[in-house]
């Protein structure tokens, strides 16, 4: 008998987002220039997970929105390997990418011919770092899971160690509750969840799901059976 996968796609109503991250690939190769708008995703997570938690990564990420909506359809959907989830690999993961940035930015941007050629230098280390990870990201979908990547994702990482973790919550902060009716049954929040998390263990707590690498796509409450999960 087949072993039953636990995780797999789930169709939530939204936009296809994905298209800005293929238009930034292309376009960026004839325009290095244009790499620079890289920089929108490297803030934008990390400041507004201040108050929101990781809930850009979620909804606005061209390149989570691929592996979500394009990706998770081709994919095993394995378990997130454990060691990625860790500390210390995400602290190595961050260290990793921008010594690498820091690198580059160093020795390939002509820093002494100032103008076009040198913001040009500078989009080209964007879209350089853009395009490797994404290749890693696009691999591990198809020998994990779609979200593999985002578990360890070093502006992922950033914004969970600043999203909010405990009460009082930031207002704008949306957050799930399972009620405590839940019997842990069907166990549906985690199957559907892209991050592979397992919503139910907040059953019944006021606070709801506090887990920092939560992206409030709200799949869990979309694929709740019995509408026993609340925003």
């Amino acid at each position: 008998m087949a072993q039953k996968r636990f995780y797999r796609h789930f169709d939530i109503p939204g936009h296809s987002l994905y298209w800005i991250i293929i238009a930034y690939i292309v376009l960026a190769w004839f325009f290095p220039v244009i790499g620079l708008i890289a920089i929108i995703c490297m803030i934008g997570p990390v400041v507004t997970s201040i108050w929101k938690g990781r809930w850009w990564c979620g909804h606005v990420c061209p390149r989570g929105n691929m592996y979500d909506r394009l990706l998770s359809r081709y994919s095993p959907h394995r378990p997130i390997p454990g060691f990625v989830r860790t500390f210390g690999f995400r602290l190595f993961m961050v260290f990793f990418i921008f010594g690498m940035f820091g690198f580059q930015l160093t020795y390939t941007v002509p820093w002494s011919e100032g103008g076009l050629a040198m913001w040009s230098g500078i989009g080209r280390v964007f879209w350089t770092i853009i395009v490797v990870t994404t290749i890693v990201g696009v691999t591990l979908n198809f020998i994990y899971a779609p979200r593999t990547w985002c578990s360890f994702c070093p502006m992922g990482t950033i914004s969970s160690w600043v999203a909010p973790k405990r009460a009082p919550l930031p207002s704008a902060f949306t957050n799930i509750h399972v009620g405590s009716a839940c019997e842990l049954k069907c166990r549906m929040c985690a199957r559907v969840c892209p991050m592979q998390l397992t919503p139910y263990d907040s059953r019944g707590q006021e606070t709801g799901y506090l887990h920092p690498d939560c992206l409030k796509c709200y799949r869990c409450k979309l694929a709740c059976p019995h509408s026993l999960i609340t925003t």
